[in-house]
């Protein structure tokens, strides 16, 4: 069993940055990948950046060149820094972990979510 606790959203203004912060704890062997997703009102849930179990990357063309997705891997802990941020990217943020536990299963598991909003 894996459990995920996401913490750093809140109220910014437009053109300011967020670090958001995901530490996983639970019987973990290994990460696959690390995701963070997002869901605006209104909208289907997006993928927004992923980073691989060697340290690739890959962002939404809406994110590329203002977030950055990063981890910690001696706290089981990935990072989403979000700058320049506006309106757009007002949205419950949610990570996700793709993970092989001590048991040897394979397991995904979703945060609980942590609300961003960008004011103007």
């Amino acid at each position: 069993q894996v459990q995920l606790v996401e913490s750093g959203g809140g109220l910014v203004q437009a053109g300011g940055s967020l670090r958001l912060s995901c530490a996983a704890s639970g019987s973990i062997s290994s990460f696959n990948t690390m995701d963070w997703y997002r869901q605006a009102p209104g909208s289907d849930r997006e993928l927004v950046a992923s980073i691989s179990s060697y340290g690739g990357t890959n962002y939404a063309d809406s994110v590329k060149g203002r977030f950055t997705i990063s981890r910690d891997s001696a706290k089981n802990t990935v990072y989403l820094q979000m700058g320049s941020l506006n309106s757009e990217d007002t949205a419950v943020y949610y990570c996700r972990v793709d993970v092989k536990t001590m048991r040897g299963y394979r397991g995904v598991y979703w945060g609980q979510g942590t609300q961003v909003t960008v004011s103007s």
